[in-house]
């Protein structure tokens, strides 16, 4: 092939997916690399969006080899400049240095954190900056709804905010995070609805969510999160299958926190 598959395009994403697969195979087979359970797990995709995983520099230099060797052979091409490399802390502890890592000649940037697929992982392992993100996201929808349909009528209103504050995008996942960075998007999602609807600053969030028969923010969590699980424990994916019957995965603990209401 000497072009890639067209963007947008309905058949774009399994012909890509054929195109790479044989690179996931590659990757998985060599055993290189982090895993759970004697499950090798050193490479994670979406698209053309691949996350490696290992250990110590020297797995992550030979997986980065197999991917350099698979590129030049099926004619693709890697930007290292979108390309960059981050290291989890142990507890408390960071190397404070990193060996280069190369990819196609180029070193690759160190980073403390890294968006993917839209959801930002920090060295730390903590959610609070992918809590922030949601909440500024969220304060561009709440103020164009707000600003745009600010003459609609009540049930218009709650429709738009369904549709566009109620999304939180990767919710499921935030297991580490401060109790401060979870109640400053908790109240950012009460504003909007105050301001939107032109209710009183300091009226009751619940009631006034009942009022509008809308969820408030604990309870949009909460479904999020069941959704999550029972997709998870009805996956067929292997990897998905090592956490969904885990009681002793940070994940699953939280999740049976926020399911009992504990947090």
């Amino acid at each position: 092939m000497k072009c890639g598959v067209r963007q947008g395009g309905l058949t774009s994403p399994l012909l890509f997916n054929l195109y790479v697969n044989d690179l996931i195979g590659e990757l998985s087979n060599t055993h290189t690399g982090c895993h759970i359970d004697n499950t090798c797990v050193n490479n994670i995709s979406y698209a053309d969006d691949m996350v490696l995983l290992g250990p110590s520099v020297r797995s992550i230099r030979e997986l980065v080899a197999i991917c350099e060797a698979y590129a030049t052979e099926h004619g693709l091409k890697y930007n290292s400049d979108k390309s960059e490399v981050l290291v989890f802390k142990s507890g408390k502890v960071k190397p404070m240095n990193v060996p280069t890592i190369k990819l196609i000649g180029s070193a690759l940037q160190v980073v403390t954190k890294f968006k993917y697929l839209g959801h930002v992982v920090t060295e730390d392992l903590k959610d609070d900056s992918d809590l922030e993100r949601e909440r500024r996201a969220l304060a561009v929808r709440g103020n164009m709804i707000a600003r745009r349909f600010a003459q609609c009528s009540k049930p218009v209103k709650v429709a738009l905010f369904k549709a566009y504050c109620q999304s939180f995008y990767a919710s499921s996942l935030w297991v580490t995070y401060t109790r401060k960075a979870a109640n400053v998007l908790r109240i950012q999602y009460n504003n909007i609805f105050r301001m939107l609807m032109q209710l009183p600053r300091f009226c009751s969030a619940s009631g006034m969510f009942a009022e509008a028969h809308t969820d408030g923010f604990h309870a949009i969590i909460r479904k999020k999160v069941a959704s999550l699980l029972s997709c998870v424990r009805g996956s067929s994916n292997s990897i998905l299958g090592l956490f969904a019957y885990r009681f002793d995965c940070p994940i699953y603990d939280k999740w049976r926190q926020i399911m009992l209401g504990l947090v």
